[in-house]
């Protein structure tokens, strides 16, 4: 079976510097793997390579089956990608949003509210817009909108950052459940002890390559 994620000699730039400089990795379907490394490794590169968002500029590259050199927003609406950025209109409400984005890639709207309340976003805040959220409050939406796209690969980029404990146990909960249903994790964190947790093996990356991969568990 071909791997959900296959690289070769993968280069991306990023203002004509080679943020991603040749790398190899290959990720199976059902893995849970964490992209470890220091700030500036590359490792937001790779995650936004692997969703279609950045081009390829030489090497290999499948996602899915898509070849991201020919053909790489084919495979966005297959993928779900947490970032840095929420991705939610500030002026809808939490429940518009999650409307728009399950409508988006053909889910229901039953999908959109029990994500919301999977990532226990309470009933009273539905109806508040985004921008009246808490950090935490709207990691949580955004985190739920991905969900409930039901996304083949998950691309995670320090997925526990601005949440509480509480919060933090439910993600590594929800990953462990994508997995488990056949859904594939690739994700970033500086959160080692708790990411390594969750991971079934490591990748480390510096420089734009990847230099190690740690073993399965």
């Amino acid at each position: 079976m071909e791997p959900v994620v296959h690289l070769r000699a993968a280069v991306a730039l990023l203002d004509r510097f080679p943020a991603l400089a040749g790398v190899d990795l290959d990720v199976d379907a059902g893995e849970v793997v964490l992209v470890r490394g220091p700030n500036g490794a590359g490792k937001t590169t790779l995650l936004r390579v692997c969703a279609g968002l950045l081009p390829v500029a030489s090497g290999e590259a499948r996602v899915l089956g898509v070849d991201l050199v020919r053909h790489r927003s084919d495979v966005r609406r297959r993928v779900g990608l947490l970032g840095h950025a929420t991705f939610l209109y500030e002026d809808l409400s939490v429940a518009e949003n999650l409307d728009f984005w399950t409508r988006a890639v053909g889910a229901s709207t039953d999908d959109g509210r029990a994500a919301l309340d999977r990532l226990a976003v309470a009933p009273r805040l539905h109806d508040l817009p985004v921008r009246a959220l808490s950090a935490g409050q709207r990691r949580r939406v955004s985190f739920a909108a991905m969900v409930a796209r039901r996304p083949e690969l998950w691309l995670l980029d320090e997925p526990h950052a601005g949440l509480d404990a509480t919060g933090r146990d439910v993600i590594d909960g929800l990953i462990g459940e994508a997995a488990a249903a056949g859904a594939t994790v690739l994700f970033a964190s500086h959160e080692l002890d708790r990411a390594e947790a969750v991971a079934h093996r490591t990748v480390t990356v510096s420089g734009g390559a990847v230099l190690a991969e740690g073993a399965s568990r």
